[in-house]
Order: C-alpha cells, then sequence, then structure tokens
C-alpha cells in the first residue's frame, strides 16, 4: 500500500490508525533516509497503541521503550549496527518481542536477522513536508489506510 501524507501532523494521523491495529509480536522494520520522517511516523504508532505522544529518535540511546499497561513499544534505532555481533552485544536479543511491539529504524542493517513475518514500512521525503509511505505488510494494515 501507498500513501503520500502532506505534514508531520498528517504522517503521525497515518501511524495512529496503524498503530491502533498492531499486536503483541508484530515488527516493523523501516526504510528511509535520514529526516525521511521515521521518528514522527513512530510517534503515531505510539498514539495509536495507547502509549503517548513523547516518542524520540533512539539515535543515541539504540533503543527506547515506551511502556503501557498491556503492551511496550520498544523503538530501535540500527544506524552503527554491522553484524550479528553488534546485534548480539547491543541487548537486541534480550527484548521481550513476543508479548510487545517492536519499531527498527535502520532496519536495512539487520534485515537478514529479521522473522518473515516482519512489516516493511518505507518512508520517503517527496518534499519540504510531504513523504511517501509504502507498507508491505501483506495487506493485513488495508483498513488503516481508507
Amino acid at each position: 500500500m501507498r500513501i503520500i501524507t502532506h505534514s508531520p501532523q498528517e504522517t503521525i494521523d497515518t501511524a495512529k490508525k496503524l498503530g491502533a491495529l498492531l499486536k503483541k509480536g508484530d515488527i516493523i522494520a523501516y526504510k528511509g533516509n535520514l529526516g525521511a520522517g521515521k521518528t514522527t511516523f513512530t510517534r503515531g504508532l505510539a498514539v495509536g497503541l495507547g502509549l503517548g505522544d513523547i516518542v524520540t529518535s533512539p539515535t543515541f540511546a539504540l533503543v527506547n521503550e515506551y511502556c503501557g499497561e498491556k503492551l511496550s513499544m520498544y523503538h530501535f534505532d540500527m544506524y552503527r549496527i554491522e553484524t550479528e555481533g553488534d546485534l548480539e552485544s547491543s541487548g537486541f536479543y534480550d527484548y521481550d518481542f513476543e508479548n510487545n511491539i517492536a519499531v527498527i529504524e535502520w532496519s536495512e542493517n539487520i534485515d537478514g536477522f529479521l522473522p518473515k513475518n516482519t512489516i516493511y514500512i518505507t518512508i520517503n521525503a517527496v518534499g519540504d513536508t510531504d513523504r511517501e509511505i509504502i507498507t508491505e505488510d501483506g495487506g493485513r494494515f488495508d483498513s488503516a489506510w481508507n
């Protein structure tokens, strides 16, 4: 599915719809250049999951965790991860993915280590505030875009 948003708020609102449909165990893998809007989209996912809108980039922390009553969302930045050893030493495998949601920026760096049911979202800047959002989810979230 492909959608164009025209402002950061519209990107957040779009992601909120998808966030409301996420289930425990979902893994979202982002593709997109620096400044494309991955963290903005993650803010919308968090709101849709009922986790609030205080979301920041995990660039220097490697992972930010947003806790809710029923589940948490782990927001990873894999920009500096180059090998499986890097991934393992980051603590990535210590998180409870089965009962929570994972959102991964720079997923290209760990693509070979992600499960087959990973949901891929590509975000491209196509203007100053316009974003092209492409989901590869087997049609699971088609209702979010209607």
